[in-house]
């Protein structure tokens, strides 16, 4: 039987490509250091080079957010309103 996959942490995985990014080591050197395949943080590496210009941009957060909390607010207003109607009727 084969070795089981490592499910690496999100912070671990940004260590090392940063450290990639940076340049003092080797890509053998890392891999040997963090015991992780050399094509796996080359991955790592672009997708932290191709995501950077997201991280930051504030904008987009709070419409997601926006979006999401106005249905909720409309439901509350919904129920409030039910349950008025309900108080009225008994």
């Amino acid at each position: 039987m084969g070795k089981q996959r490592q499910n690496h942490s999100d912070s671990f995985k940004a260590k090392v490509a940063l450290d990639a990014i940076r340049g003092v080591k080797t890509l053998a050197q890392l891999s040997s250091e963090y015991r992780v395949h050399q094509s796996q943080i080359c991955a790592w590496k672009k997708l932290l080079l191709s995501n950077a210009s997201g991280l930051f941009s504030g904008g987009g957060r709070s419409k997601s957010e926006e979006e999401l909390t106005a249905p909720l607010y409309e439901q509350i207003g919904r129920l409030q309103m039910d349950l008025q109607w309900l108080k009225k009727k008994l």
